[in-house]
């Protein structure tokens, strides 16, 4: 399980660390254009910015503290931010009516939670 527990946070890191670096690397209206980014529309620049910023940190607080066995407590910590940040994500979509999206935050929520599950319940660091 600690295997598997390992994969589900490179893959959410590798998600997360594309999403993000996305949102600090473009403008609002360079995300606003693209097709599944509308929902950037509702916030400004700052926000959009900061969003982008937790889920970098998110994603390097996944995978880093474990492997370098700096406080490995991080991670599920980690995993725990980036499940909040889909929660608003999925109330975004939710409000905005739409649908597609909020499949892929409930599938990126469910995996965050299953590493929260796994590194803070039977299969921690330590």
């Amino acid at each position: 399980m600690n295997i598997v527990l390992w994969i589900v946070a490179a893959l959410l890191a590798l998600v997360f660390l594309g999403a993000g670096g996305a949102k600090l690397a473009q403008s609002k209206e360079k995300l606003t254009a693209s097709p599944n980014m509308g929902w950037a529309e509702d916030f400004p620049p700052r926000a959009l910015k900061a969003i982008g910023a937790l889920e970098v940190l998110g994603a390097l607080g996944l995978i880093l503290p474990p492997a370098l066995g700096i406080a490995p407590v991080l991670a599920p910590l980690a995993a725990a931010g980036l499940a909040v940040t889909m929660i608003g994500a999925i109330l975004t979509h939710a409000r905005r009516k739409e649908t597609q999206p909020i499949v892929i935050n409930v599938v990126l929520l469910a995996l965050a939670l299953f590493v929260v599950w796994g590194r803070f319940g039977p299969y921690p660091f330590t």
